[in-house]
């Protein structure tokens, strides 16, 4: 019996022979949430996008997707066809470049609709009001035949979350779902998520750079950097004692409310190109805990005492600013 609905298995993406996805491995359970995390450039996105066969031709993919034990990945259009929308939906950061702008809202969704479920007429519409009235669009009836820019940002990021229920899926990946909204309509957007993950049953993947949103909507995270995934775990584990620097680095980046008042601490750098990758640990010019091995030899993704998986050499625990202050004074 498969225990997984998805799994990844020695994930690779290259782009015109330049690897940018180095073998990722993540198991997707029913039911649960998990957040992907790093910032731009460290693969999140493509890792999906390349899952579900949605890279452009000059991206070269190997590896294993399996979906309850079936490999999808290079099979024929036909296949991937009833995974997308259907088992594994995804919904991207700008509804307004997802959204088609000459076509009535209705019929977006029903198309959809017709698409996955088979579903077209007064039956359709039917359920389309449904889907709009569940993710909190008001006065759904009278706004079904509007267009797209007649909805406020957060409304069309609801509207994409509608057309991704339409499928039923068993999962729905998020990517950066609450990017350029404000406070408020990140957090009714957060909400809803939760809502809709307790009322449906269905997986999420949430795709963000903000590790407090992530805390809201997910159990586990993966925080990946530069194509890897450099730490894993439960978030309650890795929000008391991130073990990774880069991890140690995004956590001391965000500003606190409570406590004293201290001075953030950025991480130094940029996420290398994937043409420029250093020798050894990706994240070495940039570490504050850096020693010899680091710039030599690429860490190991193992499975630590805590149930989390870690890849580096000289893991740090709770000291990030104790080491940050002493390396500054030494300056």
């Amino acid at each position: 019996m498969v225990s997984n609905l998805v799994e990844l298995r020695d994930l690779k993406v290259a782009f015109d022979g330049v690897q940018v996805l180095h073998g990722i491995d993540l198991d997707v359970r029913r039911g649960e949430a998990i957040g992907l995390v790093g910032e731009s450039g460290c693969g999140k996105s493509v890792t999906w996008l390349a899952a579900l066969g949605l890279l452009p031709g000059k991206a070269t993919v190997t590896g294993s997707v399996r979906v309850d034990g079936q490999e999808i990945l290079g099979s024929a259009r036909p296949v991937l066809e009833g995974v997308r929308g259907k088992r594994i939906a995804m919904i991207f950061q700008d509804p307004s470049s997802s959204l088609n702008p000459v076509l009535r809202i209705g019929r977006q969704i029903t198309e959809a609709l017709a698409i996955h479920r088979g579903l077209f007429g007064a039956a359709a519409g039917s359920e389309a009001l449904r889907l709009m009235d569940m993710v909190g669009i008001p006065d759904a009836r009278r706004r079904f035949d509007l267009f797209p820019h007649e909805f406020s940002g957060g409304q069309c990021q609801r509207l994409m979350i509608a057309m991704a229920l339409a499928g039923e899926p068993d999962l729905l990946v998020a990517d950066e779902p609450t990017t350029a909204l404000d406070a408020t309509i990140q957090a009714q957007i957060l909400d809803l998520l939760i809502e809709l993950r307790a009322e449906t049953g269905m997986a999420t993947i949430f795709i963000s750079h903000d590790l407090g949103a992530v805390s809201q909507v997910c159990e586990r995270a993966c925080v990946m950097y530069a194509g890897r995934i450099v730490e894993q775990g439960a978030i309650e584990a890795l929000f008391e004692s991130p073990q990774h620097p880069y991890t140690r680095g995004l956590f001391d980046a965000i500003p606190r409310l409570d406590g004293p008042r201290d001075r953030l601490i950025p991480i130094p750098g940029i996420v290398p190109h994937p043409q420029d990758m250093p020798d050894g640990c990706a994240f070495s010019p940039r570490c504050f805990n850096v020693a010899m091995d680091c710039r030599i030899r690429m860490p190991d993704l193992r499975s630590t005492a805590d149930g989390r998986v870690l890849a580096c050499h000289h893991p740090v625990g709770t000291t990030r600013r104790l080491a940050m202050h002493a390396l500054e004074t030494a300056s």
